[in-house]
């Protein structure tokens, strides 16, 4: 196992109940995506280890139970939705399968990868993370411009599946440094540099950011960020310090 100085990327995150479900039916959640276990208290690779044991012991046996109570209808491949998934996965197949570059998706992905880790790591600053968002943009660029997928779209291709997998991870990784620019405060697992008190400490700001937020996907427009406030009604939030 693969360990390295990494922040966690949720501390704590979205409710689950004792079968691991979250309030949409359906939807699961598991690892360190939910909060069954940590909350605030981390140890060392135990996200690893929910993982493993979610993926393993758990989820086997409450999907199936769920499906089988659930008994979802049927849905017809002519369905509305399902035309406009297919349509779009094809689109997206003949984009690159037709770009004919010559940069394997998995140096693209590296490139990426230490973006990010250089600028929205554990420690970022507003500066620091306003130059990613323009390297991932050049970067992706690149990407649709040069990458190297051979094969063909109508069997099993795993270069076109690497590929497919890295595209997303550029919106992902936007994502995450618009949301960490925009949170202008130090908190969890992360620093913003400009937010920290006198001895190094991180400097919290509950009255401005005492909420949940979520993204909106809007295609080809701007993200849009919604906010649910956290109340809190037996124990009120504290400054955590590690000295």
């Amino acid at each position: 196992m693969r360990i390295y100085p990494a922040p966690h990327y949720t501390m704590g995150g979205l409710w689950v109940d004792y079968n691991l479900m979250t309030t949409i039916p359906g939807l699961f959640a598991i690892g360190e995506a939910n909060f069954s276990d940590h909350g605030a208290n981390r140890l060392g690779a135990s996200a690893l280890m929910q993982g493993l044991a979610d993926g393993y012991f758990i989820l086997p046996y409450k999907i199936g139970d769920y499906l089988a109570r659930a008994r979802p209808a049927a849905v017809a491949p002519d369905h509305a939705a399902c035309l406009a998934i297919e349509s779009e996965v094809e689109a997206r197949t003949k984009r690159l399968l037709s770009t004919r570059g010559r940069t394997a998706a998995s140096v693209l992905h590296r490139e990426l990868g230490r973006v990010v880790w250089e600028h929205c790591g554990m420690s970022r600053s507003a500066s620091g993370l306003e130059a990613a968002r323009g390297a991932m943009i050049e970067l992706g660029e690149r990407f649709w411009r040069d990458v190297a997928v051979p094969g063909r779209g109508e069997s099993v291709n795993q270069a076109l599946e690497t590929a497919g997998r890295v595209a997303d991870f550029f919106e992902l990784a936007e994502l995450m440094c618009r949301d960490a620019r925009d949170r202008n405060e130090s908190c969890g697992g992360h620093l913003r540099e400009e937010f920290q008190t006198a001895d190094g400490e991180a400097r919290r700001d509950d009255d401005g950011f005492c909420h949940a937020a979520v993204w909106e996907c809007r295609g080809s427009g701007e993200p849009r960020r919604h906010v649910e406030p956290l109340v809190f009604e037996n124990v009120r939030p504290a400054q955590r310090s590690y000295q």
